[in-house]
């Protein structure tokens, strides 16, 4: 498997790039900004962009989606309950936060428990809605992408449109922390952690 993570814009929000070392086909999650920095790693490690998964739809995670729909023709991905939000401009913050309105129409919408194959990779879509109603983790093997849900010792903030609190805190619980202990966790923003580092060191859940 191909794993890159990287931060981009001024939210320094982390995007990741997973790929198949056998067909080089590509999965580009939450592309939120600097275009050419993504750009520059897809012609550096010869990939072939097929899927745009987004945990969700604010403006520091879908800035670049555009750019690469235009280049490579990816398919985006979104949580049907996060659909509508990610069509309005108003709502997904994206003048704010990278200057320019975006309005994206998904190519497809996901539900929980949903499996996405990309060559021999499998993509599993955890619905945890708490930062917003339609919020995702997408586990591959033994790493698990959290968004904006679970970060290394903290949560998402939960006073935006669609936020939940308790739904955040049970998303976690319920369906983050049944996974093994030793699977890394990489959040929307900051570093890396593991399950086990998060059900014992997060001062949310002790």
């Amino acid at each position: 498997m191909i794993f890159k993570g990287f931060a981009v814009g001024s939210y320094y929000s982390n995007c990741y790039i997973i790929g198949s070392e056998i067909s080089r086909e590509t999965a580009i999650i939450d592309p939120g900004a600097d275009f050419n920095k993504i750009e520059s790693l897809i012609e550096e490690l010869k990939l072939i962009p097929k899927m745009i998964i987004l945990t969700h739809f604010h403006g520091d995670h879908i800035g670049a989606v555009l750019d690469i729909v235009e280049k490579y023709g990816a398919k985006v991905y979104i949580h049907k309950d996060d659909a509508e939000y990610l069509k309005d401009s108003n709502i997904n913050f994206s003048k704010q936060i990278v200057g320019k309105n975006i309005s994206i129409k998904p190519d497809v919408l996901l539900n929980d428990g949903d499996v996405l194959e990309l060559g021999e990779l499998k993509f599993e879509i955890i619905h945890t809605p708490g930062h917003t109603k339609g919020g995702v983790c997408i586990k591959v093997g033994n790493i698990m992408m959290t968004g904006d849900t679970l970060f290394n010792k903290s949560i998402g903030r939960t006073d935006l449109p669609g936020g939940s609190y308790e739904e955040l805190i049970k998303s976690v619980t319920e369906k983050i922390f049944k996974y093994d202990e030793d699977i890394t966790i990489y959040p929307g923003h900051n570093s890396p952690s593991t399950i086990k580092s998060e059900k014992l060191g997060n001062p949310f859940f002790n």
